[in-house]
């Protein structure tokens, strides 16, 4: 029989009881995502084996083709969950059915190590995550009534602090369980009875770790089930609703927004992939500690930390005295930002070519300013999506936000696939790529201007959902 849950909130005026089991899913389902894909580049280049076991790497050029064609997959699936969840299946069952299915492909990550295993495993964990997204904040803001929503701000502080935690967390430590050397440094005379139990530095501990993450995250979401509010599936209504006069208004204003935003995606998802294989070639001293390629992404989620209050007390303050602030003027200022920002990378590849040897400094330099970039144009683009879509297709909107992710990273894979093509091996090559890319944000950036001078869409208080 199915059980019986409650389809509407409490009248009482404190926290959901079901808050803490969404936050802690959420903190260990991003520390199996943020680890497994902090590693993916170092493992295709160093660690993909043949059948045979015998080393079968990819090149570079490949390696970012895959990585940034699995971010498509991851950023399109949102799209699926969300008319899935709202049509027929209803947020709950959708995020534990696809959690099982994301569980899988780590399995598949952690127990093969050829391009077969690759491949299964990065097309279940892209269907897994990507369809989940638009459903878990939704699935938290189901959780309050009228008497507890003034909470609601809290919870999700709550939430972005548990993402970026996990993601600080798994990026220094997934890059240790795949470097031998770095595993016996951390663990020294316990590495040997680890390795006992068959714990041992490599691919399968590295993307073993998150997967047993993912497993738990799916434990601890099913251990909520009775405390949870379950908002029942629409139907035939959400269709309805979703191809109704305001919804394709909405829509149609938002859309060139997110092309516009797409530069700054194609941009922001090569930290895990081209500035990865860059840092190989850099100093990786700093700190008086030698840091792994890979862990340098951490900083991203420790900037992340330090910088969202800072602009929300402090820089955002004092640029609105002069210059009063708009949702699409911050956005606009972030993707100006990025341009600065990833032209570094290009500084940094001049020098590598010259056969010096640049610290890693000079790419925390860029994090710092790219992170920042990012708390304009992601965290900002969030909260717009949000209030600019009717009642009836917000999570629609917000896939739509999330497609714009997915879109930068097909144009980063499409040019990385032609790269390997006469002319373009040699137009792009070395810091020519960073500059091409430097290049195509700065258009996007003066585009956006347009567009967003042009923008007539219309606002939707929390109060009027």
């Amino acid at each position: 029989m199915t059980p019986s849950y409650r389809t509407t909130p409490s009248k009482a005026d404190g926290m959901p009881s079901g808050i803490p089991y969404i936050v802690g899913n959420e903190a260990a389902e991003r520390f199996s995502f943020y680890g497994m894909k902090a590693i993916l580049a170092v493992f295709m280049t160093e660690h993909l084996v043949n059948r045979s076991g015998d080393l079968a790497v990819m090149s570079n050029t490949d390696a970012k083709f895959y990585l940034h064609s699995f971010v498509v997959a991851g950023y399109l699936f949102p799209l699926i969950g969300a008319i899935l969840a709202d049509w027929i299946f209803g947020k709950y069952r959708t995020i534990l059915w696809l959690s099982i299915i994301y569980c899988l492909g780590h399995l598949s990550l952690a127990v093969d190590e050829t391009r077969l295993g690759l491949s299964i495993g990065l097309a279940l964990i892209a269907v897994g995550t990507g369809a989940i997204k638009p459903c878990v904040s939704a699935h938290v803001g189901d959780q309050f009534g009228r008497g507890n929503r003034h909470l609601l701000s809290r919870v999700f502080g709550w939430f972005y602090l548990a993402i970026n935690l996990g993601a600080l967390a798994s990026t220094l430590l997934t890059p240790i369980l795949l470097n031998e050397k770095s595993f016996h440094d951390l663990f020294g005379s316990f590495a040997e009875p680890l390795a006992e139990f068959g714990i041992v530095p490599g691919p399968s501990l590295a993307f073993g770790v998150p997967g047993v993450l993912m497993a738990l995250a799916t434990l601890v979401f099913w251990l909520g089930r009775n405390t949870f509010v379950h908002v029942p599936p629409r139907g035939k209504a959400f269709l309805r609703e979703a191809l109704s006069g305001e919804g394709l208004r909405a829509l149609g204003s938002l859309i060139p927004v997110y092309l516009c935003i797409a530069a700054f995606w194609c941009l922001f998802d090569q930290t895990a992939s081209a500035w990865v294989l860059q840092a190989k070639s850099m100093d990786m001293k700093l700190l008086g500690i030698t840091w792994l390629p890979s862990q340098l992404q951490a900083v991203n989620p420790l900037f992340i930390l330090i910088f969202v209050p800072l602009f929300s007390y402090v820089i955002y303050p004092a640029i609105d005295r002069f210059f009063p602030l708009t949702p699409l003027r911050k956005i606009g200022l972030g993707m100006f930002l990025t341009v600065p920002a990833f032209s570094i990378s290009g500084f940094i590849q001049m020098w590598i070519e010259a056969g010096q040897t640049p610290s890693i400094g000079w790419q925390v330099l860029a994090y710092a300013m790219l992170t920042a970039a990012e708390v304009m144009v992601s965290i900002t683009c969030l909260e717009f999506s949000y209030t600019q879509a009717p009642p009836s297709i917000k999570s629609i909107v917000m896939s739509c936000y999330l497609a714009s992710i997915a879109i930068g990273n097909e144009f980063t894979a499409v040019i990385n696939a032609m790269i390997s093509r006469q002319p373009l091996d040699q137009w792009l090559a070395g810091a020519n790529y960073y500059w091409f890319f430097t290049g195509v944000m700065l258009c996007a950036a003066v585009a956006f201007v347009g567009v967003a001078l042009r923008y007539s869409g219309k606002t939707y208080n929390p109060e009027s959902t």
